[in-house]
């Protein structure tokens, strides 16, 4: 049909109840459709459970040509869609570092050298332990975030004590209390939400951010600048992402050769949640 049918898809393998609170994919659709809108695509997003699921979706929508191409996020090591959008001759863009890409463009944010940026921030004020709230650990940037976080910590002679979420309210509220007897005087969380439930949680146990315990969330947002205190912040220009992505997805969709594109770099925005 006409250039106003072509449309990129995006499916987003994730519980609902975060999908609707966590601000960082809202931000990146807003910048994918900022600069799509104009061109004559429009987005197709999907939200499903799990992975299967997830490729049942890129299956039916290349048999149908419901989409032009996909965009691919949380990769996965060893990730089975990397061939499926292969096979399906689906042109796709990937969110995540080049070195898991297969040659597939890819819109890169150095995640390990965030997380040391993190570490070292905290090491210079002070803190000998720092806890850790990762995302799922099968994903790629989860990975990068932990090896960057040990290693850093390693270099200043520090200590990072992991643990585990799904990036949900009610996982960060059970990682933090997991890590509480492991005694870190600050934590690091993988997104906003799981940094709120942080917060919370050291309330209930009558313990005082930042006198008792610093917290830096990862992704900046609104959610972080209205906490009491006022989260500190890995802060991400997330639209700008989006807008990249799909600028690389139309030269995709152009059949131009894959090629690496750089996020915007982030910052830390230091506010009254560390000291």
């Amino acid at each position: 049909m006409g250039q106003a049918q072509r449309r990129v898809g995006l499916v987003l393998a994730r519980a609902s109840r975060v999908l609707g609170e966590e601000p960082f994919y809202h931000e990146f659709i807003e910048g994918l459709e900022r600069m799509l809108t104009p061109a004559g695509v429009s987005v197709l997003v999907k939200v499903v459970t799990d992975r299967q699921a997830e490729n049942e979706t890129y299956e039916r929508w290349a048999e149908r040509r419901r989409v032009d191409g996909v965009i691919l996020v949380d990769l996965a090591a060893d990730d089975d869609r990397l061939a499926l959008v292969d096979r399906l001759g689906l042109p796709a863009v990937l969110l995540g570092a080049p070195s898991a890409a297969s040659g597939l463009p890819t819109v890169w944010t150095d995640d390990a050298g965030y997380a040391r940026e993190a570490v070292r921030f905290l090491a210079g004020r002070g803190h000998r332990v720092i806890g850790h709230i990762s995302g799922p650990p099968s994903l790629v940037h989860t990975r990068l975030r932990q090896q960057g976080a040990q290693s850093e910590a390693e270099a200043l002679g520090v200590t990072v004590v992991q643990a585990e979420g799904d990036y949900s309210y009610e996982s960060g509220r059970a990682a933090t209390a997991g890590l509480l007897p492991r005694q870190p005087t600050a934590i690091i969380c993988d997104n906003d939400l799981m940094a709120l439930a942080a917060l919370d949680t050291l309330r209930d146990r009558e313990l005082a951010v930042p006198a008792d315990m610093s917290v830096v969330a990862w992704d900046d947002s609104a959610l972080c600048q209205l906490a009491t205190p006022a989260l500190s912040a890995i802060s991400h220009d997330v639209a700008g992402i989006g807008e990249i992505a799909a600028n690389a997805m139309l030269d995709a969709m152009a059949g131009k050769p894959p090629a690496v594109y750089q996020a915007p770099l982030a910052h830390l925005v230091a506010r009254d949640s560390t000291n």
